[in-house]
């Protein structure tokens, strides 16, 4: 059964590992994930966001992880990735996900604690965790868009925290969504620092790109959770383009979206191994 992502990432936090969060597109993807998962035996978190639910609705991914959970033996969560609204929030809980993420990071600051409390408050009589967003992760991801980064104060979470009662925060130390135009520079002392002020789950967005030495350095310096999306979405369009190129007579699906889905699970495999979640379903 689908798992929420509570003491998923309180495992992870005291256990100092992180557990990789992927975002999936379409079955094939949700199949890859879970399937990495269940060969590693590691926790595991399918993502869907905002753009890919205009695409598909809740209710779709939430059945599809729902089944994908049901034919492994690992804790697999369903999570709402930059929830762009209360209203999107609200309808991927009745839809059957298992954590939410609101994010109001572009907002006032005092305007992010209202919607976050907001959702969280409908959150809690479901007993669903949410993750919100302080500062501003730099960089472009479907809806999600920022020029610059705005790196989170580690006061400022610790009032956030305090005063929404989230249960896992998304940092901003320069990492950035999508693909690095250039060498990112990552502020891991500042993880350092909100680790020291705020107790719950750290969240490090932007992971794609990022070189496994500084994936492990996040997790040594507190990330409990870790979102990667482009490369994924890189591997599985690459991976069909190959296949058609070599056999551009193919019309049937199966025939290139099979090699597509081998390429994400190999690829998802790589990242739980570096944020050291093998092992510990």
């Amino acid at each position: 059964m689908l798992v929420t992502t509570k003491k998923m990432l309180n495992d992870a936090r005291d256990g100092g590992y992180a557990v990789g969060a992927f975002n999936a597109e379409n079955a094939e993807m949700v199949w890859a994930i879970v399937n990495a998962a269940e060969e590693l035996k590691s926790p595991v978190i399918i993502q869907t966001t905002s753009s890919t639910l205009k695409y598909f609705p809740p209710a779709y991914f939430a059945q599809l992880a729902k089944a994908a959970a049901e034919s492994v033996s690992v804790p697999v969560a369903i999570h709402l990735d930059h929830g762009a609204s209360f209203e999107l929030a609200k309808e991927c809980i009745d839809s059957g996900y298992t954590s939410i993420m609101i994010d109001g990071s572009a907002l006032p600051y005092e305007e992010n604690v209202r919607v976050t409390q907001k959702v969280r408050d409908y959150a809690d009589n479901f007993g669903i965790p949410v993750e919100s967003e302080l500062g501003k992760i730099g960089g472009k991801e479907d809806d999600t868009e920022s020029d610059e980064d705005q790196y989170t104060d580690p006061d400022q979470a610790a009032d956030f925290v305090n005063r929404t009662g989230i249960s896992s925060l998304a940092v901003a130390i320069g990492t950035a969504h999508g693909i690095y135009a250039k060498k990112p520079v990552l502020d891991f002392n500042r993880a350092t620092l909100i680790r020291k002020v705020v107790s719950i789950p750290l969240v490090m967005h932007g992971a794609s790109g990022l070189s496994d030495d500084a994936l492990r350095e996040g997790v040594e310096k507190g990330m409990s959770k870790i979102n990667f999306a482009t490369e994924l979405r890189i591997a599985f369009t690459d991976a069909i383009k190959a296949h058609m190129t070599e056999h551009p007579n193919d019309f049937d699906p199966k025939k290139y979206m099979g090699p597509a889905r081998i390429a994400v699970k190999e690829l998802v495999k790589a990242k739980i191994r570096v944020c050291g979640s093998a092992g510990k379903a």
